[in-house]
């Protein structure tokens, strides 16, 4: 792509979430839409259970933080500290941020990316309600990342790299973010089949999560050339069962899974040592 069709991508997503924000309509991933939220909490909730959320972490944020925008759920693979710093690349009205802030603690810092104003005025309401004082929400492209050079202990991402045209970029900017050591945590969509073109081309299967996907050989390989080590992805095969409700009777579910991404900064001074 051309940095004006990137430009366009953005900004049909752009516009897809903050509809979702100000509950103008239904999101990507939901039932029935074909694109990623339900407008009702308790239909979010069932479909944050589904992916692995337990009813704990539903109830344990503000109303509204659950926009039941996941595919998998990266606080499972994160292994979270108390006192670290993570990043959360694409982060809603608050949901995976504030399960983050309960395990960093008082002494953490979780700090939210997201490139739609209105989700990150929802976000910020919600750490105010929810006396998250550890939560900060930042606009922002995930690309071109508002965070400086090697301060980051972890990052987690649900469902949003997808959705990025550059995911090199992506990987670039993490990469510099992060701490020597520091880890990737994140659930994502893969391909696990070629897209049809007819699938790639369609505005509305890219902003439900779909026609952005990579292959794990791809996204692999980006993450090497970045400099990442210990990479491991691995696709949920039985995601496709919520899958298939993004875009019913198309068959993306025989195309696309979820998949969890692992990968670490590698500390080069405890490798020289």
């Amino acid at each position: 792509m051309s940095a004006h069709e990137h430009d366009e991508v953005r900004q049909q997503v752009r516009a897809a979430y903050g509809a979702v924000a100000r509950a103008e309509s239904t999101g990507c991933c939901a039932p029935s839409t074909g694109c990623c939220v339900p407008s009702d909490q308790d239909v979010a909730e069932l479909l944050s259970r589904g992916i692995g959320y337990s009813a704990e972490d539903t109830a344990a944020v503000p109303e509204g933080a659950n926009l039941g925008l996941g595919c998998g759920n990266p606080q499972a693979i994160a292994a979270l500290q108390p006192g670290e710093t993570v990043l959360d690349l694409g982060s809603g009205a608050g949901f995976d941020a504030f399960l983050a802030a309960r395990q960093v603690g008082t002494s953490g810092i979780v700090i939210g990316v997201d490139m739609t104003p209105d989700m990150v005025s929802k976000a910020r309401a919600n750490a105010v309600k929810g006396g998250y004082a550890n939560a900060e929400f930042r606009l922002g492209e995930i690309e071109h990342l508002p965070v400086a050079d090697a301060t980051v202990d972890v990052i987690i991402s649900n469902c949003v790299i997808n959705l990025s045209p550059d995911k090199a970029q992506v990987f670039r900017d993490a990469f510099r973010v992060l701490k020597p050591g520091g880890r990737l945590a994140i659930s994502d969509i893969v391909t696990t089949a070629p897209l049809p073109p007819e699938m790639q081309r369609e505005v509305a299967l890219y902003t439900a999560c779909v026609a952005g996907a990579a292959s794990v050989d791809a996204l692999a390989a980006m993450l090497a050339e970045e400099g990442f080590t210990d990479i491991r992805i691995a696709p949920r095969d039985a995601s496709r069962g919520f899958i298939r409700h993004w875009a019913p009777g198309r068959g993306v579910e025989d195309f696309i899974a979820s998949a969890s991404i692992e990968a670490v900064k590698p500390n080069l001074k405890e490798k020289a040592g």
